[in-house]
């Protein structure tokens, strides 16, 4: 206790964040901004409230992306107007948050976040023992403001009406170098959020930029404060790292910064399972594919990935001490979401999805009889069909059992109906290896025969279509 006192002390001495009151502008024909590229909501923000007598700007990963020539996937308004003043001058604004109070405006599907320009520290902030910032709704001016954020990169404000770009720490001369850098001292800004570890790492990795040397040295020594933070903001966080369509180099990056061991239990468990890290690194350059192709990802068929290793691990156990096998799978799969929700605050509905998904999976296994025609009822089939695939070709799982669901899936129902007949003596078995084909009298059989050669639903999955 009192050798961390002292280095807290230390550090405080040491270094403190650099204060410009007066920022650079930069003129239009020196930023290069595309206004194209800039939401007509945002600016619409921006000039109902200087309108009022505001100042207002966008600010933040938007100006960045915009000055990289990337269109932004969302835009935040930073203005001198406080919450109530905002939300005020807007028919559709409520005011959210109570760490920090912010403002959503809506436009349609649009939503701007607008905060007011935050003081910087003057004693009065509400930290934990490890610095963490509890509780900030203490306004101030711009320039206090911009020595808050986190990275230079993010400390920009754009003016959309002078079309001028406001730039206090040199964030522009950083953009340009492809350089991240913290402002301030960066033991102290982790302490005071150590969830900026891991938006340094997916920065990194999503822009392609080198982690400035001050800000990556603290970065392996502070990896435990994670455990600090709430649950539900380390969930957040990872689901964007994940999401950003560059989660195989955000994978690297955390292991090259060693924030892998201990600081999330399921990048563990990637980590240090061959076999798991092939299934899962396979699932996730999939994944990046798809985000950067426009296409819809899900939460739920992701987290199922990342744990799958965990619950097979734990499947395994119980079925060695002589545990029925589908008793079995759902006892591991309680145990491993009771272990990770507690950790990592996953959404019940992304679980709902998780447990359907990985129950699928011996059910692929029984290929006589009604289970593949009860199969095609699945409102999951989908998911789980794409999880059985990534299993194949991982080499999780027998290759033939995937394409033997590909066929049937693409199959018209009399063929279906064939594949699904038990063999005939003497040609071996249509199951996979371990398992035994049930007997079946002539009644069920013709019942069989009849649903495959009629009332069979056809099939709700685009076998080519991954469900990641």
């Amino acid at each position: 206790m009192i050798k961390r006192l002292v280095r807290s002390v230390q550090t405080l001495l040491t270094r403190k964040p650099r204060i410009r009151r007066t920022p650079r502008c930069i003129p239009a024909s020196e930023h290069g901004i595309d206004r194209a590229l800039v939401s007509r909501s945002a600016i619409r923000t921006c000039e109902t409230l200087q309108a009022a007598g505001f100042r207002a700007y966008i600010v933040g990963g938007a100006v960045r992306d915009l000055l990289l020539g990337v269109a932004p996937k969302d835009f935040d308004v930073a203005t001198d107007a406080t919450p109530e003043q905002v939300k005020s001058h807007f028919r559709r604004a409520i005011i959210i948050g109570r760490r920090f109070r912010l403002v959503h405006v809506l436009f349609g599907s649009e939503t701007i976040e607008t905060s007011t320009f935050r003081a910087l520290d003057n004693g009065n902030r509400d930290t934990d023992e490890h610095g963490r910032v509890l509780a900030d709704n203490v306004f101030g001016e711009q320039h206090e403001d911009a020595a808050r954020r986190d990275f230079t990169v993010n400390a920009l404000y754009y003016d959309p009406t002078r079309q001028e770009v406001l730039d206090y720490h040199d964030g522009v001369r950083d953009v340009r170098r492809r350089r991240l850098r913290i402002i301030g001292n960066p033991e102290m800004r982790y302490r005071e959020d150590p969830v900026r570890m891991l938006r340094a790492v997916r920065f990194a990795a999503k822009l392609g930029f080198e982690i400035d040397a001050e800000t990556r040295e603290p970065i392996g020594r502070l990896a435990d404060l994670i455990g600090n933070v709430p649950a539900a903001r380390v969930f957040d966080e990872m689901l964007k790292l994940l999401t950003s369509g560059h989660a195989v180099a955000c994978i690297e990056r955390l292991r090259a910064e060693g924030l892998h061991h201990g600081l999330l239990p399921l990048l563990d468990v990637i980590l240090e399972q061959p076999q798991g890290e092939r299934f899962v690194m396979l699932a996730l350059s999939r994944t990046d594919e798809r985000v950067r192709a426009g296409k819809h990802i899900a939460p739920g068929f992701l987290f199922a990935t990342l744990l799958w290793h965990e619950v097979l691990a734990q499947w395994n156990a119980r079925t060695a001490t002589g545990a029925h096998r589908i008793p079995a799978l759902h006892e591991a799969i309680d145990h491993v979401l009771d272990v990770q929700t507690e950790k990592l605050a996953i959404h019940r509905r992304f679980t709902s999805d998780m447990r359907e998904i990985w129950v699928m999976q011996p059910r692929f296994e029984r290929r006589i009889g009604q289970m593949p025609f009860r199969m095609l009822e699945h409102v999951r089939l989908r998911a789980g069909y794409d999880f059985l695939q990534l299993r194949c070709d991982s080499g999780e799982a027998p290759i033939e059992l995937g394409q033997w669901w590909s066929a049937f899936l693409h199959s018209g129902p009399d063929d279906r109906a064939q594949m699904t007949q038990p063999p005939a003596r003497g040609e071996g078995n249509a199951t996979p290896s371990g398992s035994k084909p049930r007997r079946r009298g002539g009644r069920r059989r013709r019942a069989g025969a009849d649903a495959a050669a009629g009332s069979a639903p056809e099939p709700r999955v685009a076998p080519t279509d991954d469900g990641a």
